[in-house]
């Protein structure tokens, strides 16, 4: 296979099985989800992937970004990202949600560090484009749109930064369409704006769900209020038509003016979004704990689980024909180097692995030098920590280290 695991088309990846005691690899891969927190710098990502690791019980207390209680935000690890308030280097981490493991790259927002973002959106199957409810688009979420179209990826929308004084997500819808040219459409309606956020109407379930305690860990379902179901209904019929413009379920629904069940409006976001046709838009604030465990629901729900994304690789064997890899462990090993960071250990060569099983102690071909080398350690990183695996099975993204190699080359097994 040839050095680099070059296009991108549908969708597919994963982390360690062992530490989730699945049954079967594939069943495992069946419930991954491999995503990008991705936006414009100061959006909130930072703070989000914060939350969402307090939520899945990966970490037990929540720290702010800039290090303000003298901890600072996980995936901030650095002594510079904690002081300027800014993620400078991309950080990988591993959460589990309602049985579903998923692995999170929280990217750089800075356009000085943009390079950082590319490389983990090569790898991603799918990814969370985070938008200020007061900014809206701007120049860096012009730039990670166009490297997540680049790539392929499907993605959600989320309008964060609701509690701020002057939110206004239908202006960041319309500038989505406009400005992106998304067929995108809200999936929710915020209960109350700024200092009197209380939560989300859920236009699929037409649900009224608000956030209590001091997490924002207590969550009650209840009707919607008799002043937003004008508002609600109207919201919920521009998200079926605009639907009903890509998915032709949802398209004959509409022409004949019946009204989609839950579980049709459900299966059709999830279609049109992984063909990449349309892009559910969420809401909340990460900041004030509102509406991060409905974005964790959007994720499992719409987002690609590692076996529908297709990846191609180059046979260099066969004058670089395009080969579709699978995600399997029992074919021969195709593995990525995506992202090279210096270490007090040396360097650590984050890998995705596309095909076949990596095993510590064992040899790997790098295919641009042709040498054989021992794999002498593998990690799995959560921000700086990191936990050791012996083995990393197809769909998985992991760290090596001790390999010297170039950010896009390839290993394989020589197979």
């Amino acid at each position: 296979f040839g050095r680099a695991v070059a296009a991108r088309r549908g969708c597919q990846r994963a982390f360690s099985v062992t530490a989730f005691n699945r049954a079967s690899h594939l069943d495992y891969l069946k419930n991954m989800r491999n995503i990008g927190i991705s936006a414009h710098i100061d959006s909130g990502k930072t703070t989000l992937t914060e939350r969402i690791l307090f939520y899945t019980g990966r970490i037990k207390e929540i720290h702010e970004v800039r290090g303000k209680d003298g901890v600072g935000a996980k995936m901030d690890s650095m002594d510079l990202e904690r002081e300027k308030g800014i993620t400078i280097q991309s950080a990988a981490t591993f959460c589990e949600w309602k049985k579903h493991p998923i692995n999170i790259i929280d990217t750089p927002g800075h356009v000085d560090f943009t390079i950082e973002v590319e490389r983990a959106l090569r790898v991603l199957d799918g990814a969370v484009l985070v938008l200020c409810a007061v900014g809206g688009v701007q120049s860096q979420t012009n730039t990670v749109d166009r490297q997540m179209k680049r790539y392929s990826v499907p993605r959600i929308a989320f309008i964060n930064k609701m509690d701020r004084g002057g939110a206004d997500p239908w202006r960041i819808v319309g500038q989505i369409r406009e400005k992106l040219f998304l067929n995108a459409a809200a999936i929710q309606v915020p209960i109350g704006r700024e200092d009197g956020l209380e939560g989300m109407v859920d236009l699929i379930t037409m649900k009224a769900i608000r956030f209590s305690g001091d997490k924002g860990e207590t969550i009650t379902e209840a009707e919607i209020d008799a002043n937003m179901v004008d508002e609600c209904k109207e919201k919920r019929a521009e998200l079926i038509e605009k639907l009903g413009e890509v998915d032709d379920e949802i398209g004959e629904l509409f022409l004949a003016e019946e009204e989609p069940t839950v579980q049709q409006l459900t299966d059709a976001i999830r279609r049109a979004t992984l063909d990449l046709k349309f892009v559910p838009v969420m809401m909340g604030s990460a900041y004030k704990n509102k509406g991060v465990q409905l974005l964790l629901d959007g994720v499992v729900s719409y987002l690609p689980k590692p076996t529908e994304v297709v990846n191609t690789a180059l046979d260099v064997a066969n004058e670089e024909k395009e080969v579709i890899t699978k995600t399997d462990p029992k074919e021969p090993l195709v593995a990525l180097a995506f992202k090279l960071q210096e270490s007090p250990f040396g360097q650590l060569t984050y890998l995705r692995i596309y095909q076949g099983t990596m095993r510590k102690g064992e040899f790997t071909f790098h295919v641009a030098t042709g040498k054989k080398m021992k794999v002498p350690r593998l990690v799995r990183m959560h921000s700086d920590d990191m936990e050791d695996v012996d083995e990393a099975k197809a769909g998985e993204i992991v760290a090596m280290f001790g390999v010297e190699c170039a950010t896009g080359d390839t290993f394989t097994d020589g197979k």
